[in-house]
Formats: C-alpha cells, structure tokens, sequence
C-alpha cells in the first residue's frame, strides 16, 4: 500500500497512517463486541466499517476521493500475504492436514482447474452477447484464475478445529493450496503464447505448473529445515532470546522473498516453511521464545486480514473507477451475477464429484465427507477476497489506476463480487454452519474424527498425573481429548502400522537428532525448561 499524498506533504501521510491505525482499532473493538453476533464476523465488520469509512471521504473531498491508501498488488503480496499464509501453516494440526492431504490437493489443486476452466468459458460464451468486445482470450483466461481464488476466512472463523477437525483441515487446506494454484495459473497465463497453442504447449504449461509446485514445497522445507539446525547449533537462547525470536520471524520471511526471486509460488514455500517450523525449530528455542513466537505470527496475520477486509471496503467506492462505467451500471449488474453464477456452478462441479471419489479411498464410514459437510466446503469457497481484487489490479489496472472503460468494468465488477459474496454469503455463514452442523453432529465427528488411541496413549494420562506437556507443538492435540476404548474389540482392531508410524520412526531416528524438535531440543542452565527437567529429577 502507498500512501495517497493530496498536497504532497508529509502532514497528509501523517494523518492518513492516524486514520487506517484508529480505523483498525475500531475494527478489533467492534468485532469484539459482535463476537457472540449470529450473522456478524470480524472480516464482515471490517468490510462495513471500511465501506462507511470510503464513504465519509467521499462526503468529505466532495466526491474527488474515497481512498486514504492507493492500493498496490504488489504491496499486498509482500507484506500483507506472507504473515496470513505462514501462521496459517504454523498453527495448523498437522496429523489432520496430512491425514486429508490427498482429498485438499484434489480439492485445492484439480479442483481449482475444474472451477478455472468453468469460468473461463462462460466468460467467453457470456460476455460477449453482452457486447464486452475489447477484452482478449488472455484476458478471460485471466478471469478464470482470478475467480478461482477463494476466501474461506469468514467459514474458518465459524469452524472449530477442535469440533470439526476433518471439515477444518479440509476447508483450511484447500484454501492454501488454492491460493496458490490460483496465483501460479494466473502468472502462467500472462506468459502463456496462445498465438500458437498446440499440443506440447499444453504439456509445457502442465509440465511448468507440476514443476512449480514440487520446486516451491522443497523450498519452503529446506528453509524450515535450516532455520532449526541453525538455531539448535548456535542455541542463540543462551546470550539472548531476541536473536533466535528474530531468526523465526526473519527465515520464513526470506523464503517467500526467495521464491518470488525465483517465479516460484511463495505462498507454497512459506506455507510448507511454517509446517516444518513447527515440528522442529519451535521447539529448539527456548521456552519464553515459544509463547512470544505463537503469538507474535498469531497476532500479525490477525492484523494483516483486518487491514485487508478494511481496504477492499474502503475501494470499493473510489469514485475514478466508479466514474467510467457510469453510462453502463446495467452491464455492470449482469456481468457482476454472471461470475456470481459461474463461481457457484464452478464450485459444485468439482466439490461434490471430488467428495464422491475421495470417500471411495475412505476405508470406514466415520472417514468420508458426508453431505452436510460437502454442502459446507461448497459454501465455504464461494467467497472471494483480497487475491481476486490483487489479481484483478494486477491485469486491469496501472498502480491502481485505469483509464479504459473495458478495464474499469472488470475491476468494478470484480469488486462488486467481492463485497456480495463477504458481505451476503459471509453473513448468512454462522446460521448456515449451526444449520447444518449441530451440536450433536459436531460433537459425533468430534468421536469418529480423533485418532484411534494407541495402547501408550491410554497410559499417559495416567504417567502424566493429568498434566499436558507445555511442549506441546502450536496446533497439536493434547492428551486430554484421547477416547478410552469402549470395548475389547476396539484395542484388537487398533492398526499396528500405518504411512504416520513409518514417518515418525524415520522422524525419531534421523530428522530429530538433526534438526531438533520435540525431546530434543537443548536447554540453558536456570532456563524454565532446565528447572522443570531438575525438579523431575527430583521428584
């Protein structure tokens, strides 16, 4: 974002920062009072406070201006993407994502293709006869990817990860996955050659976007994996905790700069650097580092999606936009329910077909997506948000600006799709999920979801006198929501070996000697985790 100077003075920047910063504050209070609201969420609240915002400018400046801030794409995905993306992958249980990994890359990535190709279609087929001729085939390709990219943030603040872990992990993780095939598609098109498009163009276009997913994986995990070596070797906790707390915060940063130097997918690699993060170098540093780490990335994603919700609000009125499509607010209108249409048509062609061949795979009932659950996740990915707008001003605008009338169409279009599906479908969430999902339906997934404890799990309770170890990892399942075995028959059918076994075999025997994590990680003599090791000593 940069800021909007009207008298090219620093007076006005200065007040322009005071008003976003109260604004945000304002946002956190209100969402905060609204939060036992039936229809209300905090994205929902930001949206209308930055809608009423705009329009007090607008008031203000006599109808020159709405905008305290000129957005910039590339500013949202430098500084306002990676924060959101990496506590996404930091906080997020890991046995449910990678348990369900193969059902989100169906619905994050084949299914992301499906809605693209729907899209890009009925674009094609529709627009026209609404006499949009200035617009390429790129350009309706382009739409196909911009649309594609969902915002599932008003679902997940409604789902609880605890409640509903198989619908959370499915909902989050196609979310991620999304985003980035959405962005990775998208930049593929604008170097996409249609003035010969062949077949080996097409292998090439696949070959290239394969390649982009496996090259950006490796380096958010080569990244996650040399921050914690280099943390457990040096032990920076011994001298000073600011140091290893910088070196968290730094690395993961780092990698999704180096994936944008290198035309790879950062939200991927910052992704997959914040899973690995989490397994071992958060439990490499020392015990202060921990809880300042969790809630450092907790609190600047927080900040960064209400700072999104607000903008989008606030843009939807800049009057520029606005004043060269105002001979055609009919066309607007049509093509505006004409995405609507392709976005929802796009969605149920591949949610319910993918659920229906990902349940084949389920081995027991109690795994498969039922069909409130499909209705969820269907629901769930029809909101856009702040990528679509980004990509949006990527292809339509110039630093914000655009004089063309085909142009200003689809970025007004674009943002009337986003204010309807946040501000309509994200309302009508909340009822929709208690609609769908009550409590006894929660608290039944709750039983059916959890892992099926092992021998040893039924014995921690009673070797840890109750207590859960402050080691746990951000987002892991704590030993007080094990299901005791009902019957016999439940610990004679307990499989012995499973992928998870293997990996966590190979994890204890060479990752963790390594790159450290849980049991074994250093301490510092007079450390808290030093004092509670000697008082078990002790004991």
């Amino acid at each position: 974002m940069t800021l909007e100077l009207g008298s090219a003075s620093d007076y006005g920047s200065i007040v322009s920062i005071n008003i976003f910063v109260a604004l945000l504050s304002a946002c956190i209070v209100i969402g905060h009072l609204l939060e036992e609201n039936r229809w209300m969420n905090e994205s929902v609240t930001a949206l209308l406070i930055g809608l009423c915002t705009g329009g007090v400018v607008l008031l203000t400046t006599e109808g020159k201006n709405s905008r305290i801030l000129v957005f910039s794409e590339d500013l949202f995905f430098i500084y306002l993407l990676p924060p959101i993306i990496f506590n996404a992958g930091f906080q997020v249980k890991k046995k449910q994502f990678f348990r369900n990994f193969m059902t989100i890359i169906l619905f994050g990535a084949v299914g992301t293709l499906i809605s693209f190709v729907i899209i890009s279609l009925g674009a094609i087929g529709l627009f026209r006869r609404l006499g949009i001729e200035a617009l390429e085939i790129s350009d309706f390709l382009a739409i196909g990817a911009i649309f594609s990219a969902t915002d599932s943030v008003c679902t997940l603040q409604v789902l609880n990860q605890d409640e509903t872990p198989l619908l959370y992990s499915l909902v989050f993780g196609e979310g991620v996955v999304n985003d980035a095939t959405s962005v990775v598609l998208f930049n593929a098109i604008q170097t996409l050659d249609l003035g010969h498009l062949d077949s080996i163009t097409v292998v090439k276009f696949v070959g290239n976007f394969l390649y982009l997913f496996a090259t950006s994986t490796f380096l958010g995990v080569f990244a996650g994996l040399l921050s914690a070596y280099i943390i457990k070797k040096l032990y920076f906790g011994r001298h000073s905790t600011d140091r290893e707390v910088a070196i968290m915060i730094l690395m993961p940063y780092l990698s999704y700069m180096l994936a944008e130097l290198l035309d790879l997918s950062g939200i991927l690699t910052v992704f997959f650097c914040g899973i690995v993060m989490s397994h071992y170098t958060w439990h490499n540093v020392t015990e202060s580092s921990r809880v300042t780490t969790k809630h450092a990335f907790a609190t600047l994603s927080f900040i960064a999606e209400i700072f999104i919700f607000l903008y989008v609000g606030m843009d939807a009125l800049d009057i520029e936009k606005w004043r060269l499509v105002s001979q055609s607010p009919v066309k607007i209108i049509s093509i505006s329910s004409i995405i609507l249409g392709l976005v929802m048509v796009g969605r149920a062609a591949f949610v319910f077909p993918l659920s229906f061949v990902s349940n084949l795979s389920k081995k027991t009932g109690s795994q498969k997506i039922t069909f409130r659950e499909q209705v969820v996740i269907w629901w769930a990915g029809l909101m856009r948000g702040a990528v679509s707008i980004a990509l949006a001003y990527n292809k339509f605008t110039n630093w914000g600006h655009t004089q063309l009338p085909s142009n200003a169409i689809m970025i007004t279009s674009t943002i009337i799709v986003v204010l309807f599906s946040t501000l309509v479908f994200g309302i009508l969430t909340k009822p929709l999920v208690i609609l769908l999902l009550p409590k006894r339906h929660l608290t039944r997934e709750l039983s059916i979801s959890s892992d099926p404890p092992s021998p040893k799990a039924f014995l921690a309770p009673l070797l840890n006198n109750g207590q859960v170890s402050s080691e746990m990892e951000p987002g892991a399942e704590t030993s007080q929501n094990i299901l005791r075995p009902s019957s016999l028959r439940m610990l004679l059918t307990i499989p012995t070996r499973s992928v998870h076994h293997y990996w966590r075999k190979f994890d204890d025997a060479v990752m963790r000697p390594v790159f450290g994590g849980r049991g074994f990680m250093p301490y510092v003599p007079g450390s808290p985790t030093e004092r509670s090791v000697h008082d078990g000593e002790l004991a």
